[in-house]
């Protein structure tokens, strides 16, 4: 009991220690719950390698990949609440799959804080170059005349953008093949290879694939049309009223964070969002960027997660 007694007493002292040192004292890790060469990677190497520029911090991204981004978000909620470990969140892991996988190890609104949202964007439904799809048109025909025949893959089950094709195939009234990939990546290897017909992306993840040529996009989920592709129509405009979904990346830590750590790492946030260069990077990528205060960012969260929760009900999906 003495020892268990000395051994808490020591960590108490060594916590008061770092946090009474001017923050941060020493390397930041960022876990990024996805593979990378996808969105959330490309945007959390963006934010990592800007704050280690211009704010002269060391942040050290840290792929922690799989289960739609649950496992790195659940090794988020873990990690000790001293504000040198956050993790890359967005709706995927954070509101939709809390109501898709029955066994989930955390809630989001209680476990986690959010620190700064970095940037939101549309989902976007793209085929390969050489693609007997033209438009979105096209695709619905097609899977009309043969239900089942047509496959999209996504960056895995429970995504945001994995429902985002489960909705439109309910708005539309087709049938088509779910393919769950682990990431966006080898998501995107097989649409270009022709093993999938379609894919469903974020925009930053397809972004570099579409400027090459590659990769013809179809349509974007969002209300208005993307900046960054300003002559691909919206699915709401070709027929789908009302028809909206898009996804959002920010910085969240294990719930018990200091306030003035959440404060600091969001003014530093913002101050980088503000600039021509970083806002310039985003849109680059296919993302809008926009800066919150961390108490607007947490009202997006309980918002969207009790938004998402009818959304997913009455779409069906679950996960074992």
């Amino acid at each position: 009991m003495i020892r268990k007694l000395l051994t808490s007493a020591v960590l108490a002292l060594a916590f008061a220690a770092v946090q009474a040192q001017p923050y941060p004292a020493k390397p930041v890790r960022l876990i990024v719950p996805f593979p990378p060469g996808g969105g959330t990677d490309i945007l959390s190497r963006l934010v990592a390698t800007k704050l280690t520029e211009v704010s002269k911090w060391t942040v050290v991204p840290d792929n922690r990949a799989g289960a739609g981004g649950t496992i790195g978000i659940a090794e988020a909620v873990r990690a000790a609440p001293t504000g040198y470990e956050m993790v890359m969140g967005q709706k995927d892991n954070l509101v939709v799959a809390p109501w898709l996988y029955k066994n989930l190890s955390y809630d989001p609104t209680k476990d986690l804080t959010a620190v700064a949202h970095v940037a939101y964007t549309p989902v976007v439904i793209v085929t390969r170059a050489e693609s007997k799809f033209k438009t979105l048109a096209d695709v619905v025909t097609a899977a009309r005349a043969a239900p089942d025949s047509i496959t999209y893959g996504s960056p895995g089950n429970g995504t945001t953008i994995h429902l985002a094709g489960e909705i439109f195939k309910t708005a539309a009234n087709i049938k088509m093949r779910h393919v769950p990939y682990k990431g966006s990546n080898p998501a995107l290897m097989d649409v270009l290879a022709g093993n999938v017909d379609l894919m469903v992306s974020s925009l930053p993840s397809a972004m570099g694939q579409i400027k090459s040529g590659k990769l013809r996009p179809l349509a974007v989920t969002s209300a208005r049309r993307s900046s960054s592709l300003p002559e691909v129509p919206t699915v709401a405009e070709l027929g789908y009223k009302d028809f909206d979904v898009s996804t959002w990346y920010g910085l969240f830590v294990p719930a018990g964070t200091p306030k003035e750590i959440i404060a600091a790492v969001n003014a530093e946030v913002n101050k980088l969002l503000a600039t021509p260069e970083m806002k310039a990077a985003i849109i680059a990528q296919g993302a809008e960027p926009q800066g919150m205060t961390p108490e607007q960012f947490g009202t997006l969260l309980q918002t969207d997660y009790l938004k998402w929760r009818d959304i997913v009900k009455a779409s069906g999906a679950t996960i074992e």
